[in-house]
């Protein structure tokens, strides 16, 4: 699990130019018990965390304990807005977990193996790079493999339902759909 160091932010604190300027990024944290609170996150520790965990895996968020707390909150990455220009997040939320409670993800695809068909000429088409799936947030896997070596034949398919799923997840897609 990675941790992340926050800091609340104040009504009158600094604005959003200011606090990129200085190396922080602005962000708020919510989620089904916890209230909406704005916070402050040093931008190359969040740069760094995303490379590592994505969208779905537990970031701890230290300096924000529960009420009467002082661990730290366990969240997931819900949404980053990136600049249009530099590519830099200027504002990104998190979804507070709470263990027990399942989640709805989108984890991303991991291509493994070489194809048969493809060897002998074929086009490999990859219709999808992630995949929506249901679990415990503390049993989310950071991605789902999908090992090519299964299409021998041109116009071989692998379904959603083919992948083998981690215990406690779930595919929330169709079945059906063509990965």
């Amino acid at each position: 699990m990675l941790t992340l160091s926050v800091e609340k932010r104040t009504k009158g604190g600094a604005s959003a130019p200011v606090l990129r300027r200085a190396g922080s990024i602005p962000a708020v944290v919510y989620g089904a018990h916890q209230a909406s609170t704005p916070i402050t996150i040093d931008a190359r520790a969040f740069e760094k965390v995303l490379r590592e965990a994505g969208e779905a895996t537990i970031v701890s968020l230290a300096g924000l304990g529960r009420p009467g707390q002082g661990e730290p909150l366990p969240t997931l990455i819900h949404e980053v807005n990136l600049d249009p220009v530099t590519n830099h997040p200027r504002h990104v939320d998190f979804y507070a977990v709470t263990k027990g409670e399942k989640v709805e993800v989108a984890v991303p695809l991991v291509f493994v193996g070489t194809s048969t068909a493809v060897e002998e000429g074929a086009n490999l088409v990859k219709v999808l790079y992630e995949l929506e799936v249901e679990a415990d947030p503390m049993n989310l896997p950071h991605d789902i493999k999908v090992d090519l070596s299964i299409l021998k034949v041109i116009n071989d398919r692998i379904h959603a339902r083919d992948l083998v799923l981690p215990v406690g997840v779930e595919l929330v897609g169709e079945p059906e759909d063509v990965i």
